[in-house]
């Protein structure tokens, strides 16, 4: 088991995933997930969730050192998701005396996941409901939709420590030296970012907990300059745009429209831009490109005609903005069609159907190939959108 300090009492007992290809079979994970669990040890011991099926038998492992031959008496379920939750009956068969502690919300699902009797180690526990284990208290905080219905955080007084689920948490292992707030943002608006209104409640409940230490369900433990890490989920929550710049994201078929937004993006910073990334939509990686697309207050969509409609990877990029709750942006269009352009209007529509999104009035539109009339349109919308 990894060398990870928690305090003394409390052991991290969880497991790293190189192994995995797609997390959530959609998001790619080239640094590998880790699945967090803790034990605390005290007159009681309590496991604080477990991990994906992928490293049962080691997490159980793991579990079994740090208990030196002593017996669990709770399991605490934060959130039911497989990745935490798959060995919740292995450990129920394993030690038949504990009990476990969830909220109303959390024994139904363990009832459709698995199968063994819960009538008699059920512990259920609501808003600011504690579970005393010697020196050590667990207060427990609902976190409804963060980001599953069942969630909820504990809140440990004595060491200060707030097991958080999957708030604060990031993609990579960690033993991963990487940035957190990459991966950390990649992960929060792909898989967190519809909640915003309900990540900001919980913000607020643990504005009032003296907070030390943040224990998330995946990625490293939180414990310097917590100001910062809380700082960006406040930021995110809120839909702010975190950075000054311009995603140019691109759906090209045949490579005209790729060209376009190359060229889009020298003229933008020619003019002065503080920062344009550009994306792929037919090859760069999806999450990614929400990401960038949350990260920056301003975005430039390119995309070819087609169907009718608009080049396919368009539309799911668009898609994915939609449920994840895409605002407060301002976005410019470029399309580009032979015949009958129709991808401004159809990505006008569907921005239409997200909240306070400004579109740039000019609209470039190219007929088959970039052109000097059609460099000139571009320089008036990089005029216009530098502007907003």
């Amino acid at each position: 088991m990894k060398d990870i300090i928690i305090t003394d009492t409390i052991k991290y007992i969880g497991a790293d995933d190189k192994d995995i290809d797609l997390f959530e079979s959609q998001y790619v994970v080239p640094n590998g997930v880790s699945y967090n669990s803790y034990v605390i040890l005290d007159e009681k011991v309590a496991v604080m969730d477990t991990v994906d099926a992928r490293r049962g038998e080691e997490w159980l492992n793991n579990l079994e050192e740090a208990l030196g031959g002593r017996t669990v008496d709770y399991l605490v379920v934060s959130h039911m998701e497989p990745d935490h939750a798959a060995n919740v009956q292995a450990l129920a068969e394993k030690y038949p005396e504990m009990k476990i502690v969830g909220n109303a919300k959390t024994f139904p699902m363990i009832e459709q996941f698995f199968d063994f009797d819960l009538s008699k180690r059920s512990v259920v526990v609501a808003e600011g409901d504690t579970l005393k284990l010697g020196s050590h208290e667990l207060t427990f905080v609902m976190a409804p939709m963060v980001h599953w219905p069942e969630v909820m955080v504990a809140y440990e007084s004595s060491e200060k420590i707030l097991f958080s689920a999957d708030g604060f948490g990031k993609f990579g292992a960690l033993d991963t030296e990487e940035d957190w707030a990459c991966e950390a943002r990649r992960y929060y608006f792909n898989i967190v970012g519809k909640y915003g209104a309900q990540v900001q409640a919980l913000l607020k409940k643990a504005a009032t907990l003296d907070i030390q230490m943040i224990c998330p369900l995946h990625g490293p433990i939180l414990k310097e300059n917590l100001a910062y890490y809380i700082g960006k989920y406040q930021v995110w929550s809120s839909y702010e745009p975190e950075d000054e710049g311009i995603l140019v994201a691109y759906a090209s078929i045949h490579g005209n429209t790729r060209k376009a937004a190359v060229k889009l993006k020298e003229i933008l910073e020619a003019k002065g831009a503080k920062k344009v990334a550009i994306t792929d939509l037919s090859r760069d990686d999806m999450a990614e490109a929400v990401e960038d697309a949350f990260r920056y207050d301003k975005m430039v969509l390119a995309a070819a005609t087609y169907d009718g409609g608009v080049f396919p990877c368009m539309e799911e990029f668009l898609h994915h903005l939609k449920s994840k709750t895409y605002r407060k942006r301002t976005v410019a269009l470029i399309e580009n069609g032979s015949w009958a352009p129709m991808a401004a209007k159809t990505m006008r529509s569907m921005l239409e159907q997200m909240k306070d999104i400004t579109v740039c009035d000019k609209v470039v539109t190219i007929k088959s190939a970039v052109k000097d009339s059609t460099v000139a349109d571009m320089e008036a919308l990089a005029e216009e959108l530098l502007a907003k």
